[in-house]
């Protein structure tokens, strides 16, 4: 019997056990026009949505009912590897990722549909986000640079195209955007010579439609490379602008070779998703040398800001500053610092931070803050725009940075050393940037943050506990153990009119319940 037939006959015995009809759990096609506003039974894009606020607008679990919640089912993915990624959930099945593996699970019961294995390969095995979907069909990027296209239903290969070239340097880790018929990807490498970049491909044949260079040609003068693009952006279907954060320059703590601002690297950009044409750029961190990826995720909000209708852009970012743009061009609207930051000597009139010369790596060290890992990092942030407030899972830090001399000016070219972190949750104030509430997490938790309508914070702590936290005031209202430091982003959906809350931890995929 052929693994096809396998899965498919699996999928007909999984829907008799659930009491469903066969064609209701086994008709995986998404119509990309949903992912703009999912139904409450889908989270059909990594971030649930275009806009990236990982916010739901289910209310059955509520502040009041929420310490009542239980496991519904608990799946093991039997790898090393932790579960960083995000799943998806299509018409009742779960999609999710860790490197060189897909799984597909009854989102009902945690039964596995089919598990797809990618071949061994020498690409970094760093983590994994999680596919992306356009009507029947799943996009894997493998850790060694390829896109993989799977047919949903049974996790066969449709078509397999080489997107960055392992050998050079480079490797993937993102989960896809899907953009209408585009499939939108980007790369990873800290090398010196790699050029950080978006592909848009046809999501029929894989064929590059367009690429986007973060930096200018290799060899051009006074110029640096980077600008990686590894994780997944934001979309906006009126304006129809994509929008990214682009990595750091090489090399990574020496600035010397690389004179100016460095464009587009640390930088958020907007970009047409047709011709891959750049609207506007901002820098987040202009000439970097602490290794201070901008790609946290761009999150839209359109709201009034200072009394004014808005269409916003946010991003805590890793070098410790808070953003608030006007996706419109670009323009800054608020810059402020959310936790320790002593490395600019201030806002420019463009609301970019101004790098402090004497800040950068020096043979004899320099206190720094925040830390190389930043104040958040991959971890994705939600927006609850009942409250106005953004929540972020943060990292106060601060490290000794030190340029190495007898490294070479290429490459690394440095070191930085921790002194001092903690992990907190934070809940931002987009219209001043003041911290409203904080709470700790430990030293070195990684979750990220999923908000709801009924006035709850998801995520988890670095022992290993899931927590649900009062949106108002960040107390917790409920937590359950997992035996692991959670480094995925929680998701909610609701099936069958019960709300499901879904974690990953370790290699483990949790999902929540209220009891019947």
């Amino acid at each position: 019997m052929t693994d096809r037939l396998t899965a498919r006959l699996l999928c007909l015995f999984v829907a008799s056990l659930v009491l469903l009809a066969p064609a209701r759990l086994c008709s995986q096609g998404l119509n990309p026009a949903t992912i703009a506003q999912p139904p409450a039974d889908s989270w059909p894009s990594y971030h649930g949505d275009y806009s990236g606020r990982r916010h739901s607008r289910l209310t059955q679990i509520t502040p009041q009912n929420v310490g009542s919640l239980t496991l519904a089912w608990a799946f093991q993915t039997r790898q090393s590897a932790e579960l960083k990624s995000s799943p998806l959930l299509v018409n009742g099945i779960l999609y999710f990722t860790v490197p060189d593996h897909v799984w597909a699970v009854d989102a009902r019961s945690g039964a596995q549909i089919w598990h797809y294995t990618y071949p061994p390969n020498k690409g970094l095995h760093i983590g994994h986000r999680g596919v992306a979907m356009y009507k029947e069909w799943l996009y894997f990027l493998s850790p060694d640079g390829h896109l993989v296209s799977l047919d949903a239903k049974d996790g066969s290969v449709r078509w397999d195209v080489v997107v960055a070239d392992v050998n050079q340097g480079y490797w993937t880790t993102m989960s896809p955007l899907v953009v209408r018929d585009h499939v939108i990807i980007g790369v990873s490498g800290d090398f010196d010579n790699l050029v950080g970049y978006l592909r848009s491909l046809d999501p029929v044949t894989g064929k590059t439609q367009w690429q986007w260079n973060a930096t200018p040609p290799l060899g051009t003068p006074n110029s640096t490379t980077g600008g990686m693009t590894w994780m997944t952006g934001t979309y906006d279907p009126d304006l129809k602008l994509l929008y990214w954060g682009t990595g750091n320059p090489t090399p990574v703590l020496n600035g010397k070779t690389r004179p100016g601002d460095n464009p587009y690297t640390c930088s958020i950009v907007a970009l047409n998703p047709d011709t891959g044409k750049l609207a506007w750029g901002f820098s987040a961190s202009p000439h970097d040398t602490h290794d201070w990826d901008a790609v946290e995720t761009p999150v839209l909000v359109d709201a009034d800001f200072h009394g004014e209708p808005r269409k916003m852009l946010m991003q805590a970012s890793r070098n410790g500053y808070f953003f608030v743009l006007d996706r419109t061009n670009g323009k800054s609207l608020l810059t402020v610092p959310y936790g320790p930051v002593n490395w600019s000597l201030g806002i420019d009139k463009d609301g970019r931070p101004i790098p402090n010369p004497d800040k950068e790596p020096a043979p004899d060290g320099r206190l720094i803050a925040p830390d190389e890992a930043g104040l958040t990092n991959y971890r994705a942030p939600s927006f609850d725009p009942r409250t106005g407030l953004f929540i972020v899972s943060a990292h106060p830090s601060w490290s000794i940075y030190f340029a190495k001399p007898a490294d070479g000016a290429y490459g690394w070219a440095g070191a930085d050393y921790d002194v001092w972190g903690k992990g907190v949750i934070e809940a931002i104030d987009y219209q001043t940037g003041k911290i409203r509430w904080t709470h700790e997490i430990g030293d070195d938790a990684q979750g990220g943050v999923l908000t709801t309508d009924s006035g709850l914070v998801f995520t988890g702590d670095e022992p290993g506990n899931i927590l649900a936290l009062d949106t108002n005031n960040g107390k917790t209202l409920w937590h359950a153990g997992s035996g692991a430091t959670m480094k995925s982003s929680p998701i909610t959906y609701e099936l069958d009119g019960r709300q499901y809350v879904v974690t990953g931890s370790g290699g483990v995929l949790f999902a929540w319940r209220l009891p019947e």
